[in-house]
């Protein structure tokens, strides 16, 4: 295991094996609170290991017993004595959080959400926004900003991306805590395990993702979210361009013969 950064990075970052990256929000002390810089620092790493040939798959971890609270209640407040009351630092940040996220989902490697403890407002958001989920059987979801009297909106857009709108509004409404279980019940995570088996977990699934042909698994991730978005005969309409354009890759043509001559492909990641 190959430590990649400094200790005092808001995110750090470690090579756990061939092709897999692990970053890890670094802000225990504040309950791993996504301020301006950590939100920065996040993008940043996502753009550069989701550019980076040598990496297959992202594991999201978080240090301490919090993922993560959401946006920084405290650097946001701090900043209603500005000027403009707060008003260009909120969209500063609304929109550098809403780039990050969108970054996880353009990013050409799957990321995996490794979760061990509670993940709320902006935090759900991050775990929803991730390709895959993990977590503990004790840890909790939530978007409560409607306790405080400000909605969950942006996350919001991940959450009822993932889960049904009844179940999507149940959550931004009540503003009440989702056990693990029922995370997985409504669609925001994928696998339940024991406290302490997260990262073995996350780890498995990204050993998996791994053996695949990397050029295979970008040109899916891809597709997965832009037909998401698109009516039904246009999306298939899409998917079928990229199953042609999929075809005539050098990663296909090896991966049926090697199907067909039943021995183990040979990936060229193109």
């Amino acid at each position: 295991m190959q430590d990649l950064s400094p200790v005092s990075e808001l995110v750090s970052s470690e090579t756990l094996g061939p092709g897999i990256v692990r970053l890890t929000l670094n802000r225990p002390q504040a309950r791993n609170a996504l301020s301006l810089a950590l939100i920065s620092d996040l993008h940043e790493k996502i753009e550069r290991f989701g550019g980076d040939a040598n990496v297959a798959s992202i594991i999201l971890s978080a240090a301490g017993s919090v993922y993560s609270s959401g946006h920084d209640l405290k650097e946001l407040t701090a900043h209603r004595g500005d000027a403009d009351g707060g008003e260009a630092f909120f969209r500063e940040t609304m929109a550098a959080c809403s780039a990050m996220m969108q970054a996880i989902i353009a990013c050409p490697k799957p990321v995996i959400a490794a979760v061990e403890g509670r993940a709320t407002a902006a935090g759900c958001q991050l775990v929803a926004t991730c390709d895959l989920a993990v977590t503990a059987d004790t840890a909790d979801f939530a978007t409560p900003g409607v306790n405080i009297g400000l909605f969950c909106s942006t996350p919001m857009v991940a959450l009822s991306r993932n889960v049904s709108r009844k179940r999507a509004m149940e959550m931004l409404l009540l503003g009440e805590a989702l056990s693990a279980a029922d995370a997985q019940s409504y669609g925001l995570v994928n696998r339940v395990v024991p406290a302490g088996k997260v990262m073995d977990e996350a780890l498995g699934m990204a050993k998996i993702i791994a053996e695949k042909s990397k050029a295979t698994i970008t040109i899916g991730k891809a597709a997965f979210y832009r037909q998401a978005e698109l009516p039904l005969a246009e999306a298939y309409d899409y998917a079928s361009e990229v199953m042609v354009k999929n075809m005539m890759a050098a990663d296909a043509e090896e991966g049926i013969c090697a199907f067909i001559e039943k021995r183990r492909p040979d990936w060229k990641d193109r």
